[in-house]
């Protein structure tokens, strides 16, 4: 079923790789043409092999679309590689190609397309015995090489015609061609290239021919095994060669006859023991030893496939369009001649128990490749065992689902149970056994330190329901349905990992498209295809909501949510998850309010770090989410949640601050996460406007947490900022003046305290002081803020304070929004004509902060936010009464803003030149009496608003520079770009001294 794609975006990423011809034939015989000139000057040949290379990878995903073009090109770069009179260096540069060729298409193909005439034997020979085993620059004219003497050694002739007498170069006879294909063989066994794995593919070919096995197939075979044996398998050579030798092996095992072969199979299994392969520390031996052993069990095995296996029938369309009754007759046909097969005695070799044990340990390795080798070996060897010894591997291969195996032993068992479900070798009747464990290899997930292991036991759980969507008939599975459409959906939305969501969205996607009985199957793909899950965001609060509107996945994706997610251990997942459950809360408020919401309670104050902080995170958004739902059905929130779960929340915090879980490591977590509670605990409007006390220790809480004392930590003091306005709107609004005021004066004090923490924090919370707080006092709190932006003279507290003029000059804007504006207002509770000019000088004189600590340029930051409130303000006030903003204001703020677009800081000069430009493009509102207004918009189109990248000084000086004609503007530029001709960079300096055209 092909894959849909949900986005304008996907669709071209999907179209821009399916290609319908190899378009760049041409393109090829030219650069395989100019390789006779290019060869000899570095730089060119470097270009066409580039090009070249570019070419064919463009190909990886659609390589066939080369083979009509594939003999005319080989023949051509073969023509010029085996040329034994031209330039070596010419050749080397041929096979290069060749190599690249092969890549793109596969060396079995290639193979097939290469020449294979009798000459062809002694010319590669020839070429071969010239080449440097050593000369690591060569190694594809030795891999093409080996490669084309695989196909060449195959002709059809006794290799004992084709020896001649020629007497070679040192004056002796030549030896037999035999020999010769040998010796080339086993020399480049040894060799730490790719090479090696040419050698072994010629050989394996070589040393089956009739006439060669019965001559050379025991010498050889005792050859290798005499290396395993001799040979140091600790030492960097050793591996080498051992892994050569295997190599081999193998692939002689998969090309050879069994009755050629059984003779030496006994012997290789003993070698392969004596050495000890399988407990060596190199994943490469560990892996051929594995590839060795389970063809060593198909040798002694006969080649049959098991009658007992289950067959699902025949899927062609033919099959399809038969009517029931016409389909079940053909499935009693076919159960019939099983039935007969199945009297047939199987002859059990002794050394297949020993295989299966190798194999079965193989599962447990600490290395996938190893794994992966060993479930094909199972599922491979299991195929051809009677029923009864395969129901055996089958259960020890479950036996490996246990909590005492490794997260290794968790994925080996998971890849051999799909390498047998896709074989026909896991029978119905094993499905309650099988299925149980897959769910839970899909949730698989355990914390090792400060990270999880378990990402490649989820994916290989994922290839396991992939596998039943081809092996089973869906009546087999409907059984399982529900169950594995549920943990599959779960995995496609919520994993962390990226490759386990694609990977449970294609599994899921094959069911759909295979069996067809997945609820809601093809709803759900159009939504959740392997592209839109790319995003994690995106599917925990966007996909989940939209899946969770069909019943039969709510619950499972809710209870996945609070009771897996939400003690995760990464803090992002946690509070994904509490956002996830917001959204999710309108679609079972019942089920939120009853069962989760008691779930999470006790494990707010759990022992476990990441257990409390999800739980609080998760209650919190709950809490607010089922409160949103009651509201909007114009219910009380008591009328869904107990009023026992409004007492147990008072306690959370304090029990919090008695268990010290604000302190250290978990004071990082739980101080933002208590915030947070209490933020949408104040939004949610609990009933808690009658206890004093307890109000008063949430207030505490916040108050703490904005001066960040104990642990500083800028993301708590957000929190608590964040938390504030809401919490005094609810529970305070109807406070005394008295309260207001001594509030008031504790916060503008702590504006004085030395701590620069305190000092940025509560500056940071007079910005976010509500409107009934602020009302008749935004003077104080104005002229307040006003002096922390000023510089003190001295360096060391200028740079130490930074931080807290920075949030001086947000926490102004802010203000001003929260008051509102109105000309013939009072100072005391608007921005008004008395008090616009001093807002603007303020913001103007800290444009010219340029403070430097150890941290550098820390004034850019103060800058920065005060170019940004400058906007937020002016917007404001050109919006509700264009009056207020005097053109000196107004001349004043532009020639900043393009004198910090000047600056040498790619950041700032970003900042300044987006909100310049926008300020002169703005339209709703206007602004009136920019200076020069016309000829700025002629200099930047509206189109540089968005595509310009003031970060590259190559980009935005030119622009700018052009400017200095205009006489308001020139004095400021100027300043700006002579900070920038003295910059660190040379690309800075070159582009701020460009000429004003």
């Amino acid at each position: 079923m092909a894959t849909s794609v949900n986005n304008a975006g996907g669709d071209k990423v999907f179209q821009g790789q399916v290609r319908e011809e190899f378009s760049e034939v041409d393109e090829v015989h030219k650069l395989i043409d100019s390789l006779k000139d290019v060869y000899k000057d570095n730089i060119a040949t470097e270009l066409v092999v580039e090009r070249f290379t570019f070419i064919v990878d463009h190909y990886q995903e659609q390589p066939h679309l080369m083979d009509p073009h594939l003999q005319e090109m080989l023949t051509h770069l073969l023509k010029i590689a085996s040329d034994t009179q031209g330039d070596p260096e010419l050749s080397h540069l041929a096979f290069k190609l060749l190599y690249l060729l092969t890549k793109a298409r596969g060396y079995k193909v290639i193979v097939r397309f290469l020449p294979h005439e009798v000459p062809d034997l002694e010319l590669v020979l020839a070429i071969l015995a010239k080449q440097d085993v050593k000369d690591f620059k060569t190694w594809e004219t030795r891999y093409m090489l080996l490669l084309w003497l695989s196909i060449v050694c195959m002709i059809p002739f006794d290799m004992h015609r084709l020896d001649s007498n020629v007497v070679a170069e040192d004056g002796q006879k030549r030896a037999p061609i035999m020999l010769r294909i040998l010796d080339a063989g086993k020399l480049y066994l040894d060799v730490s290239d790719k090479s090696r794995d040419a050698a072994a593919y010629m050989l394996s070919k070589f040393v089956t021919r009739p006439d060669v096995r019965k001559e050379q197939l025991p010498v050889f075979i005792d050859w290798c095994l005499t290396i395993l044996t001799k040979t140091d398998s600790r030492s960097i050579p050793g591996m080498t060669a051992i892994s050569g030798i295997l190599s081999s092996l193998a692939l002689l095992l998969k090309h050879g006859k069994r009755d050629d072969l059984i003779p030496f199979a006994p012997a290789i299994l003993e070698r392969l023991n004596s050495c000890k392969l399988f407990e060596s520390f190199n994943n490469a031996i560990r892996k051929m030893a594995m590839k060795v052993v389970q063809r060593l069990g198909l040798t002694f095995m006969k080649a049959k496939v098991a009658s007992w296996r289950y067959a699902r029938g025949s899927r062609s369309l033919l099959h399809n369009l038969q009517t029931p009754s016409e389909q079940a007759s053909s499935i009693v046909a076919s159960s019939k001649d099983i039935k007969v097969e199945e009297e047939e005695d199987y002859d059990i070799p002794e050394e297949i128990e020993e295989i299966i044990e190798h194999l079965l340990s193989g599962l447990k390795d600490f290395n996938t490749a190893v794994r992966w080798s060993a479930a094909k070996g199972i599922g491979r060897l299991t195929g051809r065992l009677p029923q009864e010894l395969a129901d055996e591997v089958v259960e020890s291969v479950l036996q490996l689902f246990t909590l005492r195996e490794s997260d290794g032993a968790w994925q080996g068992g998971c890849l051999s149970l799909a390498e047998l479900g896709r074989r026909g070798l896991l029978l119905p009747s094993r499905l309650p056994d099988v299925v149980p464990v897959v769910l839970k290899a899909l949730a698989y997930d355990e914390k090792r330190g400060a990270h999880s292991v378990g990402t490649h036991v989820r994916d290989a759980a994922c290839y396991v329901c992939w596998s039943f969507a081809r092996a089973y008939d869906p009546n087999d599975i409907q059984p399982y349905v529900n169950s594995i459409a549920s943990a599959l959906i779960v995995t496609a939305i919520f994993d962390r990992e990226v490759n386990c969501r694609y990977a449970a969205s294609a599994a899921f996607q094959e069911n759909v498209g295979r069996q067809g009985t997945f609820p809601h199957g093809i709803d759900i793909l159009s939504i959740a295809d392997y592209y839109a899950v790319g995003n994690r965001t995106n599917t925990y609060l966007s996909i989940s909501y939209t899946i969770a509107q069909f019943e039969e996945y709510t619950i499972p994706l809710i209870e996945h949510l609070y009771k897996v997610k939400s003690n995760h251990w990464d803090s992002n997942i946690r509070e994904l998850t509490g956002q996830a459950l917001h959204k999710l809360t309108p679609l079972a408020p019942e089920y939120m309010a009853k069962t989760v919401i008691p779930y999470l309670l006790p494990l707010t104050t759990s022992i476990d770090l990441n257990t409390r902080h999800g739980a609080v995170y998760a209650l919190a958004e709950v809490l607010h989410a089922v409160y949103e739902h009651t509201k909007a059905n114009s219910r009380k929130l008591v009328d869904l949640v107990d009023v026992s779960v409004f007492e147990s929340i008072k306690g959370i915090t304090k029990k919090m601050d008695a268990a010290m879980m604000f302190r250290g490591i978990s004071g990082e977590f739980m101080r933002p996460a208590a915030c947070f509670l209490i933020r949408k605990s104040s939004m949610s409007q609990l009933p808690f406007h009658d206890d004093s006390e307890f109000l008063k220790h949430w207030h505490e809480v916040l108050e703490d947490n904005i001066q960040c004392l104990q642990i500083w930590n800028r993301q708590i003091q957000v929190a608590a900022v964040s938390a504030l306005p809401h919490f005094l709107n609810e529970y305070f609004k109807t406070a005394k003046q008295e309260f207001i005021d001594t509030l008031l004066d504790r916060y503008i004090s702590e504006l004085s305290n030395v701590s620069q923490f305190a000092k940025e924090g509560f500056a940071m919370a007079l910005g976010a002081l509500p409107h009934f707080i602020v009302d008749g006092h935004f003077q104080q709190i104005l002229l307040a803020l006003i002096k922390t932006t000023k510089l003190s003279g001295k360096q060391q507290d200028d740079g130490k304070y930074a931080d807290s003029r920075i949030e001086a000059l947000a926490s102004i804007a802010r203000l001003c929004s929260t008051v509102g504006v109105n000309p013939s207002g009072s100072t005391a509770n608007s921005v008004c004509l008395e008090n616009v000019d001093l807002i603007y000088n303020t913001f103007l004189e800290a444009m010219k902060d340029y403070t430097t600590d150890n941290r550098g340029d820390i004034g850019a930051l103060v800058r920065e936010s005060s170019m940004n409130s400058l906007e937020k303000v002016t917007c404001q006030i050109v919006r509700s009464h264009p009056a207020m903003f005097s053109p000196p204001n107004c001349e004043k703020m532009m020639c900043c803003l393009v004198q910090q677009s000047c600056e040498k800081i790619d950041r700032i000069r970003k900042v300044a030149g987006q909100i310049f430009l926008r300020l002169v493009y703005s339209e709703e509102p206007s602004i009136p009496d920019i200076p020069h207004h016309q000829e700025i918009m002629e200099v930047f189109p509206k189109s540089d608003v968005n595509e310009l990248n003031w970060a590259a000084p190559s980009d935005a000086f030119p622009k700018v520079t052009r400017l200095l004609n205009l006489p308001k503007y020139r004095y400021s530029i100027i300043l700006g770009l002579t900070v920038s001709v003295g910059g660190l960079t040379e690309s800075l300096s070159f582009s701020s001294n460009v000429k004003n055209d």
